[in-house]
């Protein structure tokens, strides 16, 4: 690992564990938007709805036609969800048990700008 890796590693801990510690929903999402540009934001607001697709049994070839993204990305998101202790099935098994019947429909990316309370 070179330094630049470790310090990113540190970083990602850091962050982890401090929003690990908040629960508190508004001020978490507030920090996301500060930190991440506009672009970040929907890059993961994509991957997401790819692995809540996969999660959902969608298949591949559906889920590149309607989200526009490569089979290779989608490819990369479903072998996470298929590792032993896959985190992204981890979290998402969580968000479906605490989701309401609104949040876990599975058929459209919202916009991170617009799907949070205000």
């Amino acid at each position: 690992m070179d330094s630049n890796e470790g310090k990113e590693s540190q970083a990602l801990d850091q962050i982890a564990g401090i929003l690990a510690k908040i629960g508190d929903r508004k001020l978490i999402r507030e920090f996301l938007v500060c930190i991440l540009t506009k672009y970040e934001i929907q890059e993961i607001a994509g991957r997401w709805e790819l692995v809540k697709l996969l999660y959902d049994g969608m298949s591949q070839r559906r889920i590149a036609e309607e989200l526009g993204m490569s089979l290779c990305k989608i490819t990369r998101g479903s072998k996470e969800l298929k590792k032993k202790g896959s985190a992204f099935k981890t979290v998402l098994d969580v968000y479906v048990e605490d989701a309401t019947e609104e949040e876990t429909t599975f058929g459209g990316v919202k916009d991170a700008y617009q799907s949070s309370p205000e």
